[in-house]
């Protein structure tokens, strides 16, 4: 049954996505989670919008455009975070209100913008990914992987302790400021096939899931690229069946494991 699913050339492209986007959203979503900024994704996420709707009124690629914009949100995202050092949640707020309301402005004012163009983006669609956008994953996968093996000790360092890290001579604002960068740009590129609405999820609940069952750093890491890859396989199975959007069904799937992971956690305490 399953081998009839993936003769699709759809389905194929969509399997393609998921690999690659388990291999780098548990590893940013790890990272984002123990610097508290979970949040960070979701505002990015949201801040994209304005990128898809300078694309369309441009007329020029969604994508680029959103890159674009998405890495000067995260750089502006990184300065707000130095002014409330205490209060991340402001810069976070300030950043997403920001995002969607020069979307909706933009959107209202370009002949080009119709509804479905703001539909698609605000909830995706990876069964429709194509092959471009799968390259691109990949791309962003690759590059994600080979810094984190490169860089992940001096990154675990930047995460746990910042003044540990300007001791020992790391330039933790450069850091951080490239940190926010590559994140911002895989969610751009995440984005066409999880949505801005849900592409934090994707980021944040694997890598929940494996700080929950995860004895080391590394072990989380890994742990959460298998949960990742598994919970969104399953959600494209069963959305495939059940006739439900693909992106709503893995969030729904990631969801449940987090509460059974808990729940079995708490049960064994017991």
């Amino acid at each position: 049954m399953l081998t009839e699913i993936f003769a699709y050339d759809f389905m194929q492209r969509a399997v393609l996505a998921v690999v690659a986007i388990s291999i780098f959203a548990p590893i940013l979503g790890i990272f984002l989670i123990l610097r508290r900024q979970s949040l960070m994704s979701d505002t990015l996420s949201h801040v994209s919008l304005a990128g898809v709707a300078f694309g369309i009124l441009l007329g020029i690629s969604t994508t680029w455009s959103t890159i674009v914009v998405v890495t000067l949100a995260a750089v502006v995202l990184e300065y707000l975070r130095t002014v409330y050092k205490h209060y991340m949640e402001i810069s976070t707020a300030i950043l997403m209100s920001l995002g969607l309301a020069v979307s909706l402005i933009i959107m209202s004012k370009s002949d080009n913008a119709g509804s479905m163009s703001l539909e698609q983006y605000l909830f995706g669609s990876i069964i429709t990914i194509s092959q471009e956008q799968v390259v691109a994953l990949f791309v962003i996968a690759a590059i994600i992987l080979v810094l984190t093996l490169l860089f992940i000790r001096p990154m675990y360092i930047l995460t746990f302790d910042e003044d540990t890290a300007f001791v020992d001579g790391l330039p933790v604002r450069l850091m951080s400021i490239l940190f926010n960068i590559v994140t911002g740009i895989a969610i751009a590129l995440t984005i066409p096939a999880a949505g801005a609405l849900l592409v934090s999820t994707i980021m944040v609940l694997p890598a929940s899931i494996a700080m929950r069952i995860g004895k080391n750093f590394k072990s989380v890491i890994f742990l959460g690229i298998i949960i990742g890859f598994v919970g969104m396989v399953a959600g494209i199975v069963i959305s495939y069946y059940w006739e439900t959007p693909a992106s709503a069904t893995i969030t729904m799937i990631l969801i449940i494991l987090f509460v059974l992971v808990s729940l079995v956690n708490r049960l064994l305490k017991i």
